[in-house]
């Protein structure tokens, strides 16, 4: 479970730079529609990132395989809901927001299976 404290703190530091990034860089040259779509993507990488890094902590706690494929869950969540939104931002093609949902999905599913895991043990 250590992959997954590592894999969060990279991913929470990426979060930070692409709020930055959003901030500094894309405030004059995105819509306001456009710039709270990264604000959101940014704002959930980061939470899931934690989420990461608190999974690490609980599975020192309570170690539960279910853990494992939560981490999973989550990091196909930041990857694929956030990518998505941060691609929508930019101007990708609207497809993209079909996808989106899958990610969302993955995040709900890797909170639920969080709860499970830890309940369980």
């Amino acid at each position: 479970m250590k992959g997954f404290v590592v894999a969060g703190a990279l991913l929470a530091a990426l979060a930070v730079a692409a709020g930055a990034f959003g901030a500094h860089a894309l405030t004059d040259r995105l819509s306001a529609e456009r710039l709270a779509t990264w604000e959101t993507a940014a704002r959930y990488h980061l939470v899931h990132a934690l989420a990461l890094v608190l999974l690490g902590a609980v599975a020192a706690r309570w170690p539960a395989p279910l853990l494992s494929i939560s981490g999973w869950l989550f990091t196909a969540g930041i990857l694929i809901f956030g990518g998505t939104l941060y691609a929508l931002a930019l101007g990708g093609p609207r497809w993209l927001g079909a996808i989106t949902p899958i990610g969302g999905a993955s995040l709900i599913a890797a909170w639920i299976a969080l709860a499970v895991a830890v309940a369980r043990s």
